[in-house]
């Protein structure tokens, strides 16, 4: 088996093409799993060794973040929270309940007023440095995905989820220069982004869905984040670049909407609330699906049953390409690093076309 990264296996997945094996693909895998398969400590800054990892591991990309929220632990690496921290002091300098700046538990733009106040200026200011790291680490064959967001997410978490959904009725110009100025962050350091020729796909990290269906309703998404996603996958495909899109919760209603725009690769494919061949059988020659191999699997699971999911997956979803193999939403420290292991391991040795389970 064939392990040497190469992007193109992953560009011939998303264009429904059968590559000599199913690719993986994980949006993050905790440092500690890292450092488990690694044998040595792996840490956020240290991006020699998190691509040594995605390398040896098998996946033909790394994942890295050039964004003002980061995926995963979003109150320790993201910058909106350095942001929201130096805001929060500026105001109080005796506060000291880190709470008051954690976007998971507070909201900040309340009024109009909150909004004129906000510092969107140094917001825009995206750090670069990681993947600028990345330029000469990558092995030959080898592309960044980077991820970017949260335009959705970053918006009512700012507002609150309660508040921002009475302005949706109430002050909708305030909702909409709210996803504007967030939106517009985004697209600021898309250029750049896109300039890189080691950049291979954009990742935007959004959960739009809870299990039982869309957060808002389909017409407010229509309104309000949609057309910045078409923008972004039009930008992204003028330079053949892939867009790839995250979201938890069931999308089976916002399907139609996902593909419209120019997404695509649509993951995990939540498997607490999506039936994947289902969702392949209906939407799989407009969309490239990624994961659904469940969290709570990873973490209590047996090797055994891993194996057999995945398995599972390979046999229903990898005929004809348009699917690559992860998790049901990304690899947490919390996950079994052998139920990982196993996970990564069935497909490498399952997953070679022709696919014979």
């Amino acid at each position: 088996m064939d392990l040497q990264p190469d992007f193109e296996r992953f560009r011939k997945a998303v264009s429904h093409q059968e590559a000599d094996r199913v690719p993986l693909c994980e949006a993050l895998v905790g440092y500690g799993i890292m450092s488990k398969f690694l044998g040595r400590e792996v840490t956020p800054d240290d991006i020699a060794s998190q691509v040594e990892f995605w390398a040896t591991a098998g996946y033909d990309f790394i994942p890295i973040p050039a964004s003002l929220m980061a995926p995963g632990k979003v109150t320790e690496e993201s910058k909106i929270t350095r942001i929201l921290r130096k805001m929060v002091l500026a105001k109080n300098p005796k506060e000291t309940n880190p709470d008051a700046w954690n976007l998971e538990l507070s909201s900040f733009i309340h009024e109009r007023e909150d909004f004129d106040c906000f510092p969107w200026e140094v917001a825009a200011e995206i750090e670069f440095d990681k993947l600028d790291a990345l330029e000469n680490l990558l092995p030959d064959k080898m592309k960044a995905i980077v991820i970017t967001g949260k335009i959705f997410t970053l918006t009512w978490m700012l507002m609150g989820f309660q508040n921002f959904s009475l302005k949706l009725v109430m002050e909708p110009d305030l909702v909409g220069d709210v996803f504007r100025r967030v939106a517009e962050i985004q697209f600021s350091a898309l250029d750049r982004i896109l300039a890189r020729d080691y950049v291979g796909a954009v990742w935007a990290i959004d959960d739009l869905a809870f299990g039982s269906g869309p957060m808002i309703s389909p017409e407010a998404y229509r309104e309000h984040v949609f057309p910045w996603y078409r923008e972004m996958a039009r930008r992204c495909h003028a330079k053949d670049r892939i867009y790839i899109m995250h979201s938890d919760g069931d999308l089976t209603k916002l399907m139609p909407d996902l593909i419209d725009v120019g997404i695509d690769v649509l993951q995990p494919i939540d498997p607490s609330c999506m039936d994947i061949v289902k969702t392949k059988e209906t939407f799989g020659d407009r969309i490239c699906l990624v994961g659904n191999v469940p969290n709570e699997l990873l973490r209590s699971g047996s090797v055994e049953e891993v194996t057999e999911y995945t398995k599972n997956l390979l046999k229903n979803c990898g005929p004809g390409g348009g699917y690559c193999v992860g998790s049901g939403n990304s690899v947490p420290d919390w996950a079994s690093f052998d139920n990982f292991m196993a996970m990564r391991d069935a497909t490498l040795k399952y997953g070679a076309y022709p696919i014979q389970l």
